[in-house]
C-alpha cells in the first residue's frame, strides 16, 4: 500500500488525506550521489528541499512547495555487522521490509511501534515510538547516522564521530540534512508473549504505576464514552512459538480491528448520537487472548482505518492524572469520541528534541476518524496536555511553536545553534519548521 499519493497536477497528500503540497519537483534519486546532486542543484535554483517517507505524519513536516525527494529506491540493508550487533540500512527502507529481512537473519530490534509502513528515516526523524518501561523510541536504537547537509557533503555521526550532531540527528525532524542512511543496534531474534485483555478505567489508572512496573510494554486502549479499557502486556518468553490462528487473526485483526471498527466509524459519522453506543459494544468486542510470536509480529497491527491523531508525552508520573482530566473533560463536552485513546511509555532518553529527552515519559494519543472534525475535541485535549509541560509528537497534529519548545525543552536551544551551523541559509526549512524551530 502506497500511503502517500501525487495527483496528476503533482500534489502530495499524507496518509490522514489532512495535509496537500505542491511541489515544484519531485526527485527520486538512486544513490546517495544523486541524492546529494539533488539537493546542491535546489540551492542553485533558489528552492528548498525536503524528503518524504510514506507520509505517515499527520503534520506538515514533509510539506514543501520547493523539492520533494522521494527515497523508494535508496533501500534495503547495507550491512550487518554480528560482532557489533548492529544493521544498516538506507534510509528509505520501510520498516515492515528492514522487520522482515532481520527476522530472516535471525535478528530483531529491541522495541518498534505499532505500525510498520514507515521508512527508517521518517519514523526516526520525527521520534516514532512504541510502549517500553526499559527500552525507548526506534531513534533511541540508533548507533550511527548518515545525512546530506545543506552543502551536499555526506556526514557520518555517532557517539565517537560527531557527537553533537549525532545528540539531535537521531529525531532530526528533517532540519539539519535528509538522513541517508541509518545503523540500528539489534539483538538475536527472541519471542514476546501477548497478553490482552479488557480492564475498567478506574482498575487501570489506579495500578497504573505497577502494570508499567511489572511489565516490559504495557499499553492500553480507553474507549470514551466507557468505563472500559483493553490492555496488552508483552514480556520476553522462553517460548514456545503459539502465533494467533489465521482464522481468528483475520476474525479479530482485521474484521473487528478495521472491519468493524471501519462501519463503527461511518455510523457514527452519520448518526454521532449512536457513538455512546457504539463504544460501549466496540469495548467489549474483544475478548482477551495470549499469543508467543517474533517482536514485529506481536508488536505491530495492520491500521487500515485512516484517522488523524493528537499525541503527547507527558511525565510519566502525570500520566493518571492526565488521563482522568481527559476522560471528564469527554464527559462534559458533549463531545462524541469514536476512536479509543491509547496510552503508552517510555524511559527518559539523551536525543535532543525526543519527546523523552531526559524525562521518563507516558504519551496519551487521541484519534479522530479521517475526515471527521477534530478541532473541537483536539484543542480541549491539547489544552490538558499542555497543562502538565506535555511535549506533542513531531509528526502528529498539534498547534505548538518554538516559544512554547523552548520552554519544555531543557536542549531546545542547543538544536537550534546546531540547525545553524549545518544550515545556516535554511534550505531544508518550510512551514513547519519555521513554527516549531523559529526562523
Amino acid at each position: 500500500m502506497s500511503s502517500t499519493t501525487s495527483g496528476k497536477n503533482g500534489t502530495w497528500r499524507n496518509w490522514g488525506g489532512n495535509v496537500l503540497a505542491r511541489p515544484a519537483r519531485e526527485v527520486t534519486p538512486a544513490s546517495v550521489e544523486e541524492l546529494a546532486d539533488a539537493v546542491r542543484q535546489a540551492a542553485e535554483d533558489g528552492l528548498k528541499v525536503k524528503a518524504v517517507g510514506t507520509g505517515h505524519s499527520f503534520t506538515s513536516i514533509a510539506a514543501t512547495d520547493g523539492v520533494l525527494i522521494r527515497p523508494q529506491l535508496l533501500t534495503g540493508i547495507r550491512n550487518i555487522d554480528r560482532d557489533a550487533m548492529t544493521v544498516t540500512v538506507e534510509a528509505g527502507t520501510p520498516l515492515k521490509r528492514l522487520n522482515m529481512a532481520l527476522a530472516r537473519e535471525g535478528l530483531s530490534l529491541t522495541n518498534m511501534g505499532d505500525i510498520m509502513e514507515q521508512t527508517v528515516s521518517g519514523a526516526t526523524s520525527t521520534g516514532t515510538h512504541g510502549t517500553g518501561r526499559d527500552s525507548g523510541s526506534i531513534a533511541a536504537q540508533i548507533t550511527a547516522l548518515e545525512l546530506i547537509t545543506a552543502d551536499g557533503s555526506v556526514l557520518t555521526c555517532s557517539e565517537k564521530d560527531n557527537p553533537e550532531v549525532f545528540a539531535a540527528a537521531r529525531i532530526g525532524l528533517g532540519a539539519l540534512g535528509i538522513v541517508t542512511a541509518i545503523t540500528f543496534a539489534v539483538e538475536p531474534v527472541f519471542l514476546l508473549t501477548a497478553r490482552e485483555e479488557p480492564m475498567t478505567f478506574d482498575r487501570v489508572t489506579h495500578d497504573f504505576d505497577e502494570l508499567w512496573a511489572e511489565n516490559e510494554h504495557f499499553e492500553f486502549y480507553w474507549f470514551p464514552h466507557t468505563g472500559n479499557t483493553n490492555t496488552k502486556r508483552n514480556n520476553r518468553s522462553a517460548g514456545p512459538e503459539r502465533p494467533v490462528g489465521q482464522l481468528k487473526a483475520w476474525f479479530e485483526d482485521e474484521f473487528l480491528s478495521n472491519g468493524v471498527f471501519q462501519a463503527a466509524q461511518w455510523i457514527g459519522r452519520a448518526a454521532p448520537a449512536t457513538v455512546p453506543a457504539i463504544a460501549r459494544i466496540s469495548s467489549k468486542a474483544l475478548s482477551a487472548r495470549t499469543y508467543t510470536d517474533i517482536p514485529y509480529k506481536v508488536f505491530t497491527s495492520p491500521r487500515r482505518v485512516r484517522f488523524v491523531e493528537m499525541e503527547y508525552a507527558v511525565p510519566r508520573a502525570a500520566a493518571v492524572e492526565t488521563l482522568r482530566e481527559l476522560k471528564a473533560m469527554v464527559e462534559r463536552s458533549g463531545l462524541k469520541v469514536s476512536f479509543p485513546v491509547e496510552v503508552r511509555t517510555a524511559p527518559a532518553d539523551d536525543i535532543t528534541l525526543s519527546t523523552a529527552s531526559g524525562r521518563d515519559s507516558a504519551y496519551i494519543a487521541v484519534h479522530m476518524a479521517k475526515g471527521a472534525p477534530y478541532q473541537r475535541y483536539f484543542t480541549a485535549a491539547e489544552r490538558i496536555f499542555t497543562a502538565h509541560e506535555g511535549r506533542p509528537h513531531w509528526g502528529k497534529v498539534h498547534t505548538r511553536d518554538a516559544e512554547y519548545f523552548a520552554e519544555v525543552y531543557p536542549r531546545f536551544g542547543e538544536f537550534t545553534a546546531l540547525r545553524d551551523r549545518l544550515d545556516p541559509d535554511r534550505l531544508f526549512q518550510n512551514d513547519y519548521l519555521r513554527r516549531v524551530l523559529g526562523s
